[in-house]
């Protein structure tokens, strides 16, 4: 569903593609807010990764150039039938795009307005609404307005106070009845991490039920790459009608 027609696999089996983003990572872990910090550093990192990259999308650590396949197999099955849905931090798209080809009135936001560019460049007839937003201070509309909330991968980026922040802040977006759909990394709980990133412990998405959330799926993957398997979670939460 990218628009290269790759799968998320592809790029990693790709050895140019990953020697491209091998030295662009070298680049980007020596800037300021790289490994957290305050929260202006590690908000102001993200804009420079995209600034930085050159339209040269290995230059993204996170851009697989294809949506995640989790996200796909539950799409197959919950399609949206004109519900409003909702891509926090989409970066190049591709995760916006599989949520509007499922039948999703898809709103798609992030924080850098090169990535925002980058995704029309790369999207140009696409239904989905791109939007140049910060999670942390969202458009007023946005609160409880959405049927799906998608978001892969923001999390787990976060550390500190930010990371504190973000699960009130994406559980405000989930509308009475809407589904929140959360794809990270994990990690067993108590399990230590050096990050970036940072994957999740189960007390940690289970936060969003202190937010008026259910949990009512919860689902472990393992995520192959060459070489190496990375645990990851698929957990559905539900806001009572």
């Amino acid at each position: 569903m990218g628009a290269e027609g790759v799968s998320d696999q592809k790029v990693h089996e790709d050895p140019e593609f990953m020697a491209r983003r091998d030295e662009a990572r070298q680049r980007i872990d020596a800037l300021t807010g790289a490994v957290g910090g305050a929260a202006e550093d590690r908000l102001a990192w993200f804009h420079a990764v995209y600034r930085e990259a050159g339209g040269d999308p290995a230059a993204i650590p996170w851009a697989d150039l294809a949506p995640k396949v989790a996200l796909l197999d539950w799409l197959g099955q919950n399609p949206g039938n004109g519900r409003r849905a909702i891509d926090i931090g989409c970066g190049l798209g591709d995760n916006a795009q599989a949520l509007a080809q499922a039948g999703y009135e898809t709103t798609a936001f992030d924080l850098s307005p090169d990535a925002i560019a980058w995704a029309k460049r790369r999207f140009p007839q696409s239904p989905v609404h791109y939007r140049v937003a910060d999670l942390f201070a969202p458009p007023s509309e946005w609160s409880g307005a959405f049927d799906l909330v998608h978001e892969s991968y923001t999390v787990q980026a976060l550390d500190g106070d930010l990371r504190q922040r973000s699960v009130p802040a994406i559980a405000a977006l989930v509308a009475p009845g809407g589904r929140l759909i959360f794809f990270n990394r994990s990690r067993p709980e108590g399990a230590s991490a050096e990050g970036p990133p940072w994957p999740v412990m189960p007390s940690e998405w289970r936060m969003f039920e202190e937010f008026g959330l259910v949990l009512t799926n919860e689902t472990e993957i393992a995520v192959e790459r060459p070489g190496r398997t990375i645990a990851h979670v698929l957990a559905v939460f539900e806001r009572p009608a």
